[in-house]
């Protein structure tokens, strides 16, 4: 690994630890209430599972250290929310729900992936290929999720339910990850964090069309809370790879 490459990915890697660590005052909120209230688990499930995903290819993958690194961190952090989710849950219901969520996704289709991978494809390029595949099209999905917050922005001329930083830290993180993934010809990694880039700065865009909307706004509620992080789940597929907001992804 050149230095240049070197240098993009640790910075990178800087970038999406923000990301990851940005739930921190959500879940500091659910563990001084002792509820999780309407906080739901989906965002972290879904990003718990990209980063697993890219921690496999980045292991995978020669010279992928820096990309196992970060993912390997997301996957711990993601971890440690899912447990405080399960551990504050509102109700009995919603425990149960999550722990589905967490053994068909996190546990299931991963490890589906992780025995097809390893016993029934032959070759390492191949089995990078389709590992790769399989992490780009679940981190394009998750890059789309901030569409929903820049849609209620539109809708309330309010930037309310859209945090600046944010989406900021997903332009930047896209756009770092994405110039990795060209200097590395790696198209897997370009592809979901080009799209991250793209549509973190249409955030900004859209922030500073509205940013000083004459919109009687009232104090971030959870759902404002929710709502970043889902977007912010996805960037941890950087992440390789969320808006962000998250969600983060993906990211990374």
């Amino acid at each position: 690994m050149n230095s240049t490459l070197f240098i993009i990915g640790v910075i990178g890697n800087i970038i999406s630890v923000l990301v990851f660590i940005s739930p921190i005052p959500t879940f500091w909120r659910i563990v001084r209430s002792k509820s999780t209230e309407d906080f739901e688990a989906a965002p972290y499930v879904l990003t718990l599972l990209n980063t697993l995903l890219w921690l496999y290819y980045g292991l995978t993958k020669p010279d992928g250290l820096l990309v196992a690194t970060v993912n390997g961190f997301g996957a711990v952090m993601e971890t440690i929310y899912l447990v405080l989710f399960l551990v504050y849950a509102a109700d009995k219901g919603k425990r149960v729900k999550t722990a589905k969520l967490v053994a068909a996704l996190d546990i299931g289709f991963f490890g589906v992936v992780f025995v097809a991978t390893t016993f029934a494809i032959g070759g390492l390029d191949m089995k990078i290929m389709v590992i790769g595949l399989i992490c780009a099209c679940l981190s394009v999905f998750m890059y789309g999720s901030p569409l929903a917050a820049v849609r209620r922005v539109i809708a309330s001329r309010s930037v309310e339910y859209m945090p600046f930083f944010l989406s900021f830290f997903l332009f930047l993180n896209g756009g770092v990850w994405a110039t990795y993934a060209i200097l590395d010809k790696d198209v897997f990694l370009g592809v979901p964090n080009g799209t991250g880039c793209f549509l973190g700065g249409i955030q900004l865009v859209i922030y500073a069309v509205y940013m000083n909307s004459k919109v009687a706004s009232h104090s971030h509620s959870h759902g404002s809370d929710e709502a970043a992080y889902d977007a912010s789940a996805s960037l941890l597929s950087s992440k390789a790879s969320r808006h962000g907001q998250d969600d983060v992804a993906t990211r990374v």
